[in-house]
């Protein structure tokens, strides 16, 4: 009978959409690229660098302006789906005060899912330098 003692960890690596809906860095998937959660008062706080293997997050200066574009991407279909759905709801095309203030309102209810969310789909999808190192997950890419 043969003794295979494996002193190597096993890991599972998540995949790459639950990474990005976790807010990890795209690199190691470890580390968080957010300070806080979604819907906390200091969730706009971003770390400079990543907290597990130290990528710097903001590539080049102005590197997260493209992140407006791809918010201003989220806001339309949100308001375009709001809109919709009040219509589907209320039967009331005569107010336009109605889907003004449903718009207003879910434009301001969804902003820190915006902008949270158009930084990882920048960094996970829109950049290809930041591609994802097995070798940096988990305590493999610990920082001495």
């Amino acid at each position: 009978m043969e003794n295979n003692n494996n002193t190597q960890p096993t890991y599972t690596i998540p995949g790459e959409f639950k990474s990005a809906v976790e807010g990890k860095c795209p690199r190691c998937r470890t580390g968080n690229m957010f300070a806080a959660p979604l819907f906390s008062l200091k969730s706009k706080k971003m770390h400079i660098n990543c907290p597990h293997c130290g990528l710097k997050f903001e590539k080049e200066p102005g590197y997260f302006y493209v992140a407006m574009y791809v918010s201003y991407v989220f806001v339309v279909a949100e308001l375009v789906t709001a809109c919709v759905g009040t219509y589907i709801i209320t039967k009331n095309l005569e107010s336009p005060w109605l889907y003004l203030i449903v718009a207003i309102l879910t434009a301001i209810i969804l902003a820190p899912f915006n902008y949270r969310y158009s930084r990882v789909v920048l960094m996970y999808w829109l950049t290809p330098t930041f591609k994802f190192r097995p070798e940096m997950y988990g305590d493999r890419g610990v920082k001495s």
